[in-house]
């Protein structure tokens, strides 16, 4: 599925901070990456169903501003706004709660930088992030972007189910997932989360990944 785990994990950018939004208090998680393509060929990546199914999952419903959407197995939500090619906000509802998301794409260097913000309310005390903290959906955004990655660098290639189905039971996956959790609790720590419990949340985060952990699911 891809050839450097590690390689993969040390393109993207991650960050965490505060914002105020109309409820009150809310987390932002950024995550980036740039990709050897034009704006123009990355727009389409992440607008045209028939690609986003070769790097993230089948999506239906109408893709456009005012448009509602559905991942299949996943979030559902509305497009309320939509800026050709420079990106899109939508609303993310999963599991009876509702965030949002801005994805942006910018011109970087020889290629296009892909970052993707998403916002949620901060309620604390709050039992989910303790255990987890933002690598519960940041490793789900991370999944993304290694789909990407891997799309764009053979754009005829779907997504296989069954590789997807067992490939955190691999040397491979387990060893970006490890990686992915690891960073995220980096991020925890710069933030402010005591870097012990930082730790700890990246541990759960791995195991639920990789299928050792029991619990509700968390969604990207």
């Amino acid at each position: 599925m891809i050839d450097d785990p590690k390689r993969q994990i040390d393109a993207v950018r991650r960050t965490l901070g505060d914002r105020t939004i109309e409820s009150g208090a809310a987390l932002v998680a950024t995550i980036s990456q740039v990709y050897p393509t034009d704006i123009d060929d990355l727009w389409e990546v992440v607008t045209d169903p028939e690609r986003i199914v070769r790097w993230f999952a089948p999506v239906s419903g109408e893709l456009k501003e005012g448009g509602h959407y559905q991942v299949e197995g996943n979030a559902n939500g509305s497009i309320t706004r939509c800026d050709k090619p420079r990106g899109y906000s939508a609303t993310w509802e999963f599991g009876g709660q509702v965030s949002w998301i801005e994805v942006r794409l910018t011109p970087e260097r020889d290629g296009t930088r892909f970052e993707l913000e998403h916002v949620a309310k901060a309620e604390f005390p709050n039992d989910f992030w303790d255990r987890y903290g933002p690598g519960a959906t940041g490793v789900g955004w991370d999944l993304a972007m290694l789909g990407l990655s891997r799309h764009l660098g053979d754009p005829s290639a779907p997504l296989d189910p069954e590789v997807i189905a067992t490939w955190h039971t691999t040397e491979e996956g387990r060893t970006f997932l490890r990686l992915a959790a690891d960073r995220w609790a980096e991020v925890a720590a710069g933030y402010g989360v005591d870097p012990a419990a930082a730790k700890a949340q990246g541990d759960h985060t791995y195991a639920f990944y990789t299928g050792t952990e029991s619990g509700d699911a968390p969604a990207h």
